[in-house]
């Protein structure tokens, strides 16, 4: 139903028009490490289960350069699995989380936020409905509080993001304010800024 889709700097209307642009997770197995990059969609949980059934001891997923999930529906499903199957999640200093990429990472049992990583924001909208203009207990806001519940996180942080950014647009969030909402397992060194994030 409604989507965010953060093809930074761009696709900013039309969910089809973006279709053609954006190219799925895909995970590579290094080391003691799953590597995703991509934007997530339906496809994202099958190949996971892939990647992770060929390497079961591997528990650390490091999110390389996720801009977001063209399906919020599959995103929180995924999320959960990754939540549940105790992965930690690490945002490498040159790497960047935005939009569903950033909820994404919050599943982590662990959750590492390197130095200069970049971590993104936005309010939600689609379908004629926008995120800011729902009261707070419209059942749209369900499926997003319902995952923070899942996965012991805080839905102050929902409410945050829809204040930082309309849905066209991403907030690039400093480390005062990952360290507010607790985002990483041992606080939050200094985070990306914007021309630097602005420009991977």
């Amino acid at each position: 139903m409604t989507s965010r889709f953060p093809q930074i700097a761009v696709c900013l209307a039309v969910l089809a028009s973006c279709a053609e642009q954006y190219a799925p997770v895909s995970f590579v197995a290094q080391g003691d490490e799953i590597i995703a990059t991509g934007t997530i969609d339906d496809t994202t949980l099958t190949a996971f289960r892939e990647v992770t059934s060929d390497n079961p001891k591997i528990r650390t997923l490091v999110l390389q350069h996720i801009e977001g999930s063209l399906d919020d529906d599959a995103n929180v499903v995924f999320s959960r699995v990754v939540h549940n199957a105790g992965f930690d999640t690490v945002v490498p200093s040159d790497g960047l989380i935005a939009s569903g990429g950033t909820d994404l990472f919050l599943a982590g049992n662990r959750r590492i936020l390197q130095p200069g990583a970049c971590v993104g924001v936005h309010s939600w909208a689609g379908s004629g409905i926008v995120a800011t203009e729902l009261p707070q207990n419209d059942p749209e806001h369900d499926r997003y509080i319902s995952y923070f519940e899942d996965i012991g996180f805080d839905d102050d942080f929902y409410w945050f993001t829809l204040d930082a950014a309309p849905a066209d647009r991403i907030y690039w969030m400093n480390a005062s304010e990952a360290n507010r909402f607790g985002m990483t397992t041992n606080g939050s060194p200094r985070l990306g800024a914007a021309p630097d994030c602005d420009a991977r």
